[in-house]
């Protein structure tokens, strides 16, 4: 008897978002198989605080775990975009009609509440099975795709894994990738962004006395506060209970040092100097911050790949598109990702692997563009909130004050109403049921050179 497409054996490298949207989706649908690997020793769900967006809530809610994000989460009803050295307003967009138009509120929230939503999700899944503590090595394709499970705990054995499916959520360091770029004779390497940012975290009791802080952890207004190649992001998450703040400016920490290290305890003395020249209320809620919560990230990227599939194996999520923070799509992009793999697989006609490896392929026609082409909007947006003084800032500031009229487009293109019906008005589980069997029928046999054969 032919095997059914939930009968297949399913392998996730990485239990991050993307990882642990697909593992819902796909066992949502029916799939009987799912193997999540983890090198963590367990989901700890540290972290900051995460935008919400209705596209992701869109996903969430589809897979039944939505509602209790959202309960824990801040329903964001307005924007404000401030000069960092004197507070000036900018530009203001209040940001009701967000869910009249997309049916979601635009929400924040805390990223321990998302993820361990998802994996409570996951939990209630008997198909789903965690393995954590275990590094994903010496990845292989073809028509059974397979890697080496090395557990960290000394004295385990490594073993093989082999599978129907392999899908790769491991992030920008992503190995897989590595070695799928090696087996294709492509070199696109992680890009170094000169960018860092700084993840902090005050909670209310922290600034109790303090009436103008505390008017801000009881909005919900995201504030961002911009100066030359730096800004500061803020808003309430949990309930109202932590002010988050992101950052980005250049990088010197990490540039200076001598290993690969994406983040690190970083240091409060040189947070505060980087917005030295920003407005005593900003620099006053910076030193809230207790020494040794800061937690410093270097932002890096890479081009384009020429593809995120190869055989029977796929990438996702920051694995195939990381993204600077800009827009507060990472995570969106992800679980887009983890949606789309579920339905191309679920509407498989066989499971021969050349069929496999079509599916995964209308997954990457359905998100490649889409992803992006939101990873090079982040980018743009960045650029415009980073400006030094000269005719590009002065025109920037103009578009601003036309915006406080009604008119014209918003340089922070989070708040830009058009962009947002581009990102939010895109339902992806219903575009890739929509255009799978056209998608699927267009696209040719596998590559010349596939070990599918």
């Amino acid at each position: 008897m032919a095997k059914a497409p939930q009968d297949l054996q399913i392998a996730i490298i990485g239990a991050g978002m993307g990882g642990l949207t697909t593992a819902l989706a796909l066992a949502k649908r029916g799939f009987k198989n799912i193997d999540v690997y983890e090198n963590a020793p367990g989901l700890g769900f540290v972290g900051a605080g995460i935008q919400l967006a209705p596209n992701m809530a869109r996903v969430l809610d589809g897979l039944g775990v939505w509602r209790p994000i959202e309960a824990e989460a801040v329903d964001i009803s307005e924007t404000s975009v401030r000069e960092g050295a004197t507070d000036k307003e900018l530009a203001h967009v209040e940001l009701g009609y967000v869910e009249k138009t997309y049916g979601y509120k635009h929400m924040v929230g805390h990223r321990a509440s998302l993820a361990g939503g998802l994996y409570d999700g996951c939990k209630e899944q008997p198909a789903i099975k965690f393995h954590f503590a275990v590094n994903a090595e010496d990845v292989d394709f073809g028509s059974r795709p397979s890697f080496t499970a090395v557990p960290r705990e000394e004295g385990k054995p490594s073993y093989r894994v082999e599978c129907d499916v392999l899908l790769a959520a491991d992030g920008i360091k992503s190995l897989a990738r590595q070695e799928m770029l090696k087996r294709l004779n492509v070199n696109v390497g992680v890009k170094d962004t000169n960018q860092a940012a700084y993840r902090i975290m005050i909670h209310k009791d922290q600034i109790k006395d303090d009436p103008e802080l505390l008017a801000l952890i009881n909005s919900t207004r995201v504030t961002r506060w911009i100066g030359a190649k730096r800004h500061i992001i803020a808003y309430a998450v949990s309930n109202n209970t932590i002010y988050n703040l992101s950052t980005t400016q250049p990088d010197t920490n990490f540039a200076a040092a001598t290993n690969a290290t994406y983040t690190t305890t970083g240091s409060k003395k040189a947070m505060l100097e980087v917005f030295d020249d920003f407005c005593p209320m900003v620099k006053r809620m910076l030193d809230y911050v207790p020494e040794g919560e800061v937690c410093e990230w270097k932002l890096r990227v890479h081009d384009p790949l020429p593809t995120w599939i190869h055989d029977n194996v796929a990438l996702i999520g920051d694995a195939c598109h990381p993204t600077l923070p800009h827009l507060a799509q990472g995570a969106a992009q992800a679980i887009e990702d983890g949606a789309v793999i579920a339905v191309v697989l679920s509407r498989l006609p066989d499971t021969t692997p050349e069929s496999i490896n079509k599916a995964l392929r209308v997954y990457e026609k359905v998100r490649k563009p889409r992803a992006e082409a939101l990873v090079e909007m982040a980018a743009a947006s960045g650029r415009a909130l980073h400006l030094g003084d000269g005719a590009a800032k002065e025109e920037r500031d103009r578009q601003f004050a036309a915006l406080r009229a009604g008119k014209g487009p918003v340089p922070d293109k989070w708040a830009d109403a058009d962009v947002q019906r581009e990102i939010y008005g895109f339902d992806c589980t219903k575009v890739a049921e929509e255009n799978f069997e056209e998608y699927f029928k267009q696209l040719g046999s596998t590559s010349r050179d596939s070990k599918l054969a």
